[in-house]
């Protein structure tokens, strides 16, 4: 599968101040992700990218003040209200045996001793234990899986996700039993 070459980053929420600068949720995994990026893009209406350097960023309220280049007033800042943030894949910070989560989007996920396939990754959903995995099985069923050790295995991002689930997480499909 190949991977989109720009990301969703964060959403602007609204104006802050006066002189344009940016009130953003941000959609990276902290703030301060949000706020190392150099560069920041907004779809135009044509759907291309256009490019905003990014000239202050300060982490706020589990959020971002962003100023960027070009935005010089208030109302300027309004017009982009609502608008989503995109960042450049080369631009995001990522340790060493990390993975983006748009990246494992469509991986399947599967059994890790015996190979069974139990569905595809639809979503991952932060929590403050640990982030959940939404497991879109095959009949159409959604089934939450905390990623903790005791449940991943590992993640090949070319092959898939690996857990070891409890029983009841998923139905057998034959029988119709808890596996």
């Amino acid at each position: 599968m190949a991977k989109r070459q720009y990301l969703e980053c964060g959403k602007i929420l609204t104006a802050h101040g006066v002189h344009g600068a940016l009130r953003v949720e941000s959609l990276c995994d902290t703030p301060e992700v949000l706020c190392s990026l150099p560069t920041v893009y907004i779809s135009r209406k044509d759907g291309t990218l256009a490019p905003y350097a990014v000239t202050e960023a300060t982490p706020h309220k589990g959020g971002a003040l962003l100023t960027l280049a070009g935005l010089q007033s208030r109302e300027d800042a309004l017009l982009l209200r609502g608008k989503m943030l995109f960042a450049a894949r080369a631009d995001i910070p990522i340790e060493e045996g990390s993975f983006l989560i748009a990246d494992m989007i469509g991986l399947p996920v599967i059994d890790a001793d015996s190979g069974r396939v139990y569905g595809k990754l639809s979503n991952v959903t932060p929590s403050p234990a640990s982030d959940l995995y939404d497991v879109l099985t095959p009949d159409g069923q959604h089934v939450l899986l905390p990623a903790v050790p005791a449940f991943l295995d590992r993640i090949d991002i070319d092959a898939g996700i690996y857990i070891r689930p409890i029983s009841g997480f998923f139905e057998d499909e034959e029988d119709g039993h808890a596996v």
